[in-house]
């Protein structure tokens, strides 16, 4: 039987901390494409041009943690904004996502180390200590 595959993501709309949980986390980071200067030059064009692209460049982001997500059985989507949802949503009716087990929760803006525990709290067993008289 092989071991169960476990990823933690902390997001946002431009970054991704993706942490594999194992024995020791070790973090990759995944950014979105789309930043202030492509705000500012599509916003400068009108702003039904920036939306369009703004929702093009957030696809292409989707589509790289996607990709990345496939590989794992259960995957825990943590951060500030809504960007977890909407991967969230945008996957969950994908066939390819159908077996893999999702969890969605709100956390603030944290340090690499509150992230790894985070993820560490989320999937480490839970263990029954019985109390004994």
């Amino acid at each position: 039987m092989t071991p169960t595959k476990r990823l933690g993501i902390w997001m946002n709309h431009s970054i991704a901390h993706l942490m594999e949980f194992e024995t020791k986390i070790k973090t990759r980071i995944v950014e979105s494409d789309f930043n202030a200067l492509d705000r500012g030059l599509s916003l400068s064009k009108g702003e039904n041009l920036m939306h369009n692209k703004e929702q093009q460049k957030h696809a292409e982001y989707y589509k790289k943690l996607g990709a990345v997500i496939r590989n794992y059985d259960e995957v825990l989507l943590f951060g500030p904004t809504d960007a977890k949802v909407e991967l969230y949503n945008i996957l969950k009716d994908d066939h390819l996502f159908t077996k893999i087990k999702f969890d969605v929760k709100q956390a603030d803006k944290m340090t690499v180390h509150q992230e790894h525990s985070f993820v560490r709290d989320h999937f480490a067993p839970h263990k029954f200590h019985p109390h004994t008289v």
